[in-house]
């Protein structure tokens, strides 16, 4: 049985790639002819020519081809489908002309509505510590944020070419490999999770570094969202532990978004308010090249996804090794950058300097 369903996981990873890989050209001409090009205005963009930013509609088109092919339908596909049309359709508007915050945010709300509300996707209760904790009511405004997170942690950290695309990639390979080993085949999850890696790994053929396509609003945001429904799909109503695992796996978009909002609170800035500090911003600032950026911060997101993997399939020792090494290393980061605070990076340098270097 595995042997069979693991042929047709190659086949959706195959045809959705080779779909999306070839509908990107298409899209690139559909980007230009309806103005969804980003121009580079100010000194926060890496790039320093026009790029089309209609990839998401790509990503998109593939993966509702992979679902005419190899998805069940049934109520919560439905919900999938009518949430991520709404944020595709936001997404687009904002790719063409830039949406107001809330505007973009009401599109996303409205998507984790029909999510929660028509497709019954809920997280209900947890078990923390052998104690069951039923949510109540409140599943539904937990479940919202937790939508909302996903969607906006894929959308802050695609900086780069490549960057979230290739994160969003790792992240549907990950969960895939632990819902095949654990036996969940022929789940939506895990559909959901090969049929998102094909279509990914197809758009970051034009968008890895030099892009000649980006994901946009509408990609990003679609990604993410996705992210959101994988994991309340496998996961909801479990140990508080079996949860984290799918967060843990997407580490690195928000680690960096939770430095952000502190960065920009110590400095008394509006949290939603960009700047040029962000993870991939640090790499650069230590002289790393576009591309060996994007490679480090796929490296590092890969250690998050290798503890996982060790953790969800009953090898929790190896993977807490895994999480403490990358402990350190976050912990180093923020003393020896300006993620957090380019003052105390500073202060613990001059220390260094003093005490350590001599």
């Amino acid at each position: 049985m595995f042997n069979d369903y693991l042929d047709e996981v190659f086949l959706m990873v195959i045809v959705t790639f080779v779909f999306s890989a070839l509908i990107m050209p298409f899209t690139n001409k559909v980007a230009h002819h309806i103005g969804a090009i980003d121009i580079p205005k100010d000194k926060r963009r890496v790039h320093t020519k026009p790029i089309p930013k209609l990839g998401g509609l790509g990503i998109f088109a593939s993966f509702l081809f992979g679902y005419m092919l190899f998805g069940v339908q049934s109520v919560k596909m439905n919900a999938v489908l009518i949430g991520s049309f709404i944020l595709i359709i936001t997404g687009i508007i904002d790719d063409i002309k830039t949406l107001r915050a809330r505007e973009e945010l009401l599109g996303q709300i409205l998507a984790a509505l029909t999510i929660t509300l028509y497709g019954d996707i809920l997280l209900t209760n947890i078990t923390v510590l052998g104690m069951n904790i039923e949510f109540g009511i409140f599943a539904y405004p937990i479940t919202i944020f937790f939508i909302l997170g996903c969607t906006n942690v894929i959308r802050l950290i695609d900086g780069l070419d490549g960057l979230s695309s290739g994160i969003s990639s790792i992240f549907y390979l990950t969960i895939g490999i632990i819902a095949f080993f654990q036996g969940r085949v022929d789940t939506l999850e895990i559909t959901l999770a090969f049929i998102m890696l094909g279509s990914t790994m197809g758009f970051l053929v034009h968008n890895f570094n030099p892009a000649r396509l980006f994901a946009g609003e509408a990609g990003s945001s679609f990604m993410g969202f996705i992210i959101a429904v994988i994991s309340l799909l496998g996961y909801k109503g479990t140990l508080l532990t079996s949860f984290l695992v799918p967060i843990l796996i997407l580490g690195v978009p928000i680690l960096d978004t939770l430095f952000a909002i502190l960065r920009r609170a110590l400095k008394g800035k509006p949290i939603f308010e960009a700047d040029k500090e962000h993870l991939h911003h640090q790499f650069l600032k230590m002289n790393f090249s576009h591309r060996g950026t994007v490679l480090v911060i796929y490296a590092i997101n890969l250690l998050f996804s290798l503890a996982s993997i060790f953790y969800a399939l009953n090898d929790p020792q190896k993977g807490m090794i895994i999480y403490l090494i990358l402990l350190i290393i976050v912990i180093w980061f923020i003393l020896h950058t300006s993620i957090i605070s380019e003052k105390m990076s500073d202060k613990v340098k001059e220390f260094e300097q003093k005490h350590i270097k001599k």
